[in-house]
């Protein structure tokens, strides 16, 4: 088994434990706050929805909502695509600008559409490498201390989505029935 395969596995294993929330959470879900001072996601004046974010974290950081934590995979995923894929403005993210950028969708299904988009062009774009893509620094200096290769960055990905897949879940067995 290559990396890239190992990669693509990790990948769907995470995704898997993400959508046994996704295609359950409701708006409803996704909404409740489970206590004072969380970051959510909140409609606009002008119909769009925007995420609470601060560069500098809070203390003591918020809990996130559901839909909170769904706006924050798309926009980090979002990001890392565009970083690493050379869409138009690749490169180093100002994640600052980028956050207040990226609109909620509005709603858990919108938002779950979206995330599937993410996947599947993340998918994809992993189909396309080879190992000495993923072992080169070229697409990833943008990350972390800029000494990291692309299989690095893929391997983040996968972590973090898994991660925000608990925090999901975890909202979820809370949230009031």
């Amino acid at each position: 088994m290559t990396e890239l395969d190992r990669l693509r596995w990790q990948l769907g294993v995470s995704w898997s434990l993400l959508t046994l929330h996704l295609d359950q959470v409701t708006d409803r879900e996704a909404l409740w706050e489970p206590g004072p001072d969380c970051w959510t996601v909140r409609p606009q004046p002008d119909g769009t929805w925007a995420a609470d974010f601060a560069m500098e974290e809070p203390d003591p950081i918020p809990v996130p909502t559901i839909g909170w934590v769904m706006w924050h995979i798309g926009f980090w995923w979002t990001r890392t695509y565009t970083s690493c894929f050379g869409e138009p403005g690749g490169g180093a993210p100002d994640w600052g600008s980028a956050a207040a950028a990226t609109p909620w969708p509005g709603g858990a299904a919108a938002a779950v559409t979206w995330l599937t988009g993410c996947h599947d062009r993340w998918l994809g774009a992993l189909e396309s490498l080879s190992p000495a893509d993923l072992d080169s620094a070229e697409r990833s200096g943008w990350f972390a201390d800029g000494t990291h290769s692309l299989g690095h960055v893929a391997a983040w990905v996968n972590v973090e989505l898994m991660k925000n897949a608990a925090e999901i879940g975890n909202l979820r067995l809370l949230h009031p029935r």
